[in-house]
């Protein structure tokens, strides 16, 4: 099942308050950026972001899901009504990820 335009919008509205936020549509998902570095995605219309350290500890009841059959798992942000949260999220896991390449 694709992900819908209207749950994309909702996520990003949510994230407004971040600059450097953008997406890009794959096959039938949405990848999200933030400052050019991969995040997570909306996969099925679920708001996923990568594992990092931070991102397992600010979520500790997060379930880890796949994506799609055979990537790696992610983990499932269930409350995307908090802005602030998402915020702090975004920004921490883009600290501990690699740079852009």
């Amino acid at each position: 099942m694709a992900s819908s335009k209207e749950y994309l919008e909702f996520i990003l509205d949510q994230l407004s308050d971040l600059d450097g936020i953008s997406s890009k549509k794959m096959m039938g998902e949405y990848i999200l950026y933030y400052h050019g570095k991969i995040i997570g995605g909306i996969y099925d219309d679920r708001f996923l972001v990568k594992k990092t350290e931070t991102a397992n500890n600010l979520l500790k009841n997060a379930p880890s899901v796949s994506p799609y059959e055979g990537a790696k798992e992610m983990l499932l942000v269930e409350d995307v009504d908090n802005r602030e949260s998402l915020d702090m999220l975004f920004n921490a896991v883009f600290d501990e990820l690699p740079p852009k390449r």
